[in-house]
This record gives C-alpha cells, structure tokens and sequence, in this order.
C-alpha cells in the first residue's frame, strides 16, 4: 500500500486518496462515475472517456474512466480482470512517484473501482488548465515549442535516471500551459524498468519519433529529443 494511502468503502465502491474523502464528495464522485461521458479525441489519434468537474474545496478535477481498446472493447468495454491492484490504484500510484522526483504530473486527487473479480475503475487528477498539447503548440508556434522541448528533456531524462518506462510517451501526452510550465501525462501501465538505461532511453526515443513522423509533426520534435537524451 502506499505510505500515507487512506482507504475507504462507499457502497460497493472503493477509493483509495491522500485526501480523507468525506461521504459526501464519494458520493458526488460516484455519481459522476455514473454519469454519461466525454469522449475526448485524443491529438494523436484514439479516444479517452473522461468527464471534467468541480468538487467544492478542491477545485476542477478530471475523472478518467478506464475504457477497453482494440477489438476486445467490442465485447467488454469497461470491466477488467483484478489481480492485485487495480489499474487505477497503479496509475495513481504511478503519478506519486514521478511526482516526487521532480516530474511534473497532474495532481492525482483518488482512485475508485467497483467490482471484486470484475472491476471497473475510475482515476480523479487535477485539472491542468489554459494548455495546449505539445503536438498542438508544435504546429502553431515552434518557438515556443522549442522552450517547451528544453523543459521535456529534463522531465524524461529524470524518467530514466530512476528506471522508469512511461509506456506511450509521445507530444500529445505532454501538455503545455499558457505561463509554459510542462506536464507529461497518462501513466497508464507505466513500469519500473530493469534493464540498461541506454536501452530504456532508446525505447523512449523510438516511442517518440514513430508519433512525430506519423502525424507529421515539425522534425525539430524529435531532433531535439534524440540530441537531449544521447548527451545526458
């Protein structure tokens, strides 16, 4: 369990948060759970569910709602199989750790699920407010995307100083807010990684560059990264 973690059951739903949830913000996070979705179209292809909110005393949070891919989402769209933690609990967890090594992340505020063998699973953060994607800034303003890129290098070279495989890290995962602060994001199935560095680096970069030339981001992108990295 993670130090300081308080666990509480409303109904037939668990959460786990740094914060002592009372009764009443459970059951406003239970109804959101619960409530329709928005389907968000992710900048570098794919969907996300998530729903935004305010919760009095915390401010405006973001409510992922962890959704299947692939073919299986035709058959089973939201429920998963639990052994041990729930994806939820690991991303939130995930999201403490690289935070308290200097990454910037959204503030992960509670995990829920609901379910024993069959779960589903919900992940409240913080709002990162007034920001555009990496992707999006790369294609509006370069300038502003190469101050940005400086800021990403850093955050990534921490990543894998500490061994850590963020498992999809690409521009539209990385947001910018308007002051230009960096925040990476989706730490979804993240992992410890305990091979050599030079080989966890090299799948970052590889991650990297394959977004950057699918969608046909501006080249300094991957340049940067590539020459970031191989100097640290």
């Amino acid at each position: 369990m993670y130090k300081g973690l308080i666990i509480k059951t409303y109904g037939s739903y668990h959460f786990g948060s740094l914060w002592d949830l009372t009764d009443q913000y459970m059951g406003q996070l239970i109804r959101l759970f619960n409530t329709p979705t928005n389907a968000v179209d992710l900048p570098l292809g794919g969907r996300n569910s998530v729903t935004i909110a305010q919760l009095e005393g915390i401010g405006s949070v973001v409510i992922k709602h962890y959704t299947r891919g692939g073919i299986i989402r035709h058959i089973v769209k939201r429920s998963y199989v639990k052994w041990g933690k729930t994806r939820s609990q690991l991303e939130y967890e995930a999201l403490q750790k690289v935070g308290s090594l200097g990454v910037n992340v959204p503030e992960p505020i509670a995990y829920a699920y609901q379910g024993s063998l069959f779960y589903r699973a919900w992940l409240v953060t913080r709002e990162i407010v007034q920001q555009k994607t990496l992707a999006e800034l790369s294609r509006i303003d370069e300038g502003q995307a190469r101050i940005a890129m400086k800021e990403v290098l850093i955050q990534v070279a921490t990543l894998i100083r500490n061994n850590i495989h963020h498992a999809d890290l690409h521009p539209g995962n990385v947001l910018v807010e308007s002051a230009g602060r960096v925040f990476i994001l989706d730490f979804d199935k993240c992992s410890l990684s305990r091979g050599n560095r030079n080989k966890l680096r090299d799948k970052y970069l590889r991650r990297w560059r394959r977004a950057v030339t699918k969608h046909r981001l501006p080249g300094m992108l991957s340049e940067m990264m590539s020459a970031g990295l191989r100097s640290d």
